[in-house]
C-alpha cells in the first residue's frame, strides 16, 4: 500500500492507466486513481492538479513509448526514403497497435484530439520534427529535390494522415489497409525523389 508520502508521479499513472483502462476516459475518476493507490484523492492532487492534467499526463506517457522507436530511425544512418518507409510503416503499425490492444487509452487519446489538447499538439510537433530531419538528410545526400524541410515534412505527415490519425482508426484493419498505405507511400516518394 502507497502512503501519501511516498507517491509518485509515476505510481500515479501507473494507477490511472489502470483506471482508464477499466472505466474508459467518460467514468474513470481521481476518486478511483486514489482508492486504487489507497490514498486520499487530495494525495493525487498535489502532484497533477486536475483530472484533466492527469488525463494528458497517461496520454504523454503513452505517446512517449512511440516517440522513442521513431526518433530511434529518424537519427539513423541510411537513405533517406528507406528511413521515411520504416518510420511511416512503425508509426502506422503502432498506432494500429494501441488502437486494437489498448482500446481504452486509445480512446482517451482521442478524446484529446477532439479537445484540440497541448499534448497532441506537441505529439504531432515531435512527429513532424523527425520527418524532418529524414527530409533534411535525404535533401542533403540529393536523394530529395529540395524543397521547405519543414512544409515538406509536414506535407508528408498530412499524405499519410489515413495510417495514423485515429479518426481513420476504423479502417486500419480493413483488407486492403497495407496495400493502401504502400499506394500513398509511392506517391509521397515519387513526389520526395530528385529525379
Amino acid at each position: 500500500m502507497t502512503t501519501d508520502t511516498t507517491l509518485t508521479a509515476e505510481q500515479i499513472l501507473i494507477a490511472a492507466e489502470d483506471v482508464l483502462r477499466r472505466f474508459g476516459p467518460a467514468k474513470a475518476t481521481v476518486v478511483d486513481v486514489a482508492r486504487i493507490l489507497g490514498v486520499s484523492h487530495s494525495s493525487v492532487y498535489r502532484h497533477f492538479p486536475s483530472k484533466a492534467a492527469l488525463r494528458e499526463a497517461v496520454t504523454q506517457r503513452w505517446l512517449d513509448q512511440a516517440h522513442y522507436e521513431l526518433s530511434t530511425i529518424s537519427i539513423e544512418g541510411g537513405p533517406a526514403s528507406e528511413r521515411l518507409h520504416r518510420w511511416l510503416t512503425t508509426l502506422f503499425a503502432a498506432k494500429r497497435k494501441k488502437a486494437l490492444e489498448d482500446p481504452e487509452l486509445f480512446a482517451t487519446y482521442m478524446a484529446l484530439v477532439e479537445e484540440h489538447s497541448d499534448t497532441v499538439d506537441a505529439h504531432i510537433d515531435t512527429l513532424v520534427r523527425q520527418i524532418s530531419q529524414i527530409v533534411q538528410d535525404g535533401m542533403d545526400s540529393k536523394e530529395f529535390k529540395p524543397a521547405h524541410i519543414v512544409n515538406t515534412a509536414r506535407a508528408v505527415f498530412d499524405a499519410t494522415a489515413p495510417f495514423h490519425d485515429p479518426a481513420y482508426a476504423s479502417t486500419w484493419t480493413a483488407p486492403g489497409a497495407d496495400d493502401r498505405f504502400e499506394a500513398v507511400w509511392k506517391l509521397v516518394l515519387g513526389g520526395l525523389k530528385l529525379r
